[in-house]
């Protein structure tokens, strides 16, 4: 069984935790644009790519599938994603299963306001969105809202281009400099991270871990705890199986004043899914034994309390005297 990473980057954990779990019955083939990616040095065969804006970018990937006799593919960057869920029945003529969920589903996870509206069709709570300067004033005026709030663009990810914001003013500049930017409710309370694993051939929610986020960097958690929240589990599954989510899923949310709030979704491995990976949540084991064409069992919420995750900087040394750098 063979399984392809695709724009592995810095992932090398992900990396190592397939070549762990596939026990030799299997290889961990890589790409990036990059050959100075250190995960890919990590997989048993690394292919240097185009960046996916390029033509045919996707048509190679899918030579790389043929050639390699890959069983399974999956990305590890939001902008490939939906390029990827949207290749899929060209990657399921030839074999190749996506680890991923529905194209309309993906691109609900990027589209910020569209992901609130979805979490309120299913009886979740979320943080209040206007998509205009007129509509939150309006909501101000009847005191639905105020400052401060979040403005954000209402496509994007990696927390990029997120601003606080406190006045009439600052709301307008960056309105004026900016286009498709959405104003949100502020969330000065707790953050949380879920770690999601949704059976591709049952539907069914077969694991959930939880980690209350101590430290953030770069968007992505740097320190957290592990813990468990009976309400969350709940919520959690019943929405993902009625939305119809499959795979890998991170779910953001914020706990303020004791009631918790979905914020975002992530269709894809975390950057902090090796703290559930080491707490024993083996989504690698389960994405493999659904290619085997096993259901999984359901172990939501099968692992201890209290253990923490504490990222912290490794370095690759490699002679590359002789190749050609392409940063």
């Amino acid at each position: 069984m063979n399984i392809l990473i695709l724009s592995a980057g810095t992932r090398d954990k992900v990396v190592q935790f397939f070549k762990k779990e596939l026990k030799g019955e299997g290889r961990v083939i890589a790409t990036d644009c990059s050959n100075l990616a250190p995960a890919v040095y990590e997989a048993d065969k690394f292919y240097l790519v185009p960046r996916i804006t390029a033509p045919g970018y996707m048509d190679e990937i899918l030579d790389i599938c043929k050639k390699e006799g890959v069983d399974a593919v999956f990305s590890l960057i939001d902008p490939e994603l939906s390029m990827v869920a949207e290749y899929s029945e060209r990657f399921k003529e030839i074999g190749v299963t996506p680890v991923i969920s529905d194209k309309e589903l993906v691109d609900i996870c990027f589209n910020k306001y569209e992901m609130a509206k979805t979490f309120l069709k299913h009886g979740l709570t979320t943080a209040k969105c206007y998509l205009s300067i007129e509509e939150f004033m309006s909501a101000k005026k009847n005191g639905e809202i105020d400052y401060p709030v979040f403005v954000k663009p209402v496509c994007g990810s990696a927390s990029l281009h997120i601003n606080k914001v406190s006045s009439d003013k600052e709301l307008e500049g960056l309105f004026a400099m900016y286009d498709d930017l959405m104003i949100q409710e502020y969330m000065d309370g707790q953050e949380y991270g879920a770690d999601v694993y949704i059976d591709m051939l049952s539907g069914k929610c077969t694991s959930i871990f939880i980690k209350k986020k101590i430290k953030m960097r770069a968007g992505e958690t740097d320190k957290s705890v592990s813990v468990h929240i009976p309400e969350l589990f709940e919520q959690i599954s019943s929405f993902v199986e009625e939305v119809g989510f499959r795979g890998i899923i991170d779910i953001d949310i914020f706990e303020v004043n004791g009631k918790y709030y979905f914020s975002e979704i992530n269709p894809r491995f975390g950057g902090g899914y090796p703290h559930a990976y080491a707490c024993g949540v083996n989504v690698p084991a389960q994405i493999i034994n659904n290619l085997k064409g096993n259901k999984n069992p359901v172990t939501v919420g099968e692992y201890g309390d209290g253990i923490v995750m504490m990222k912290y900087n490794e370095t690759m040394i490699k002679d590359m005297s002789d190749i050609k750098l392409i940063p």
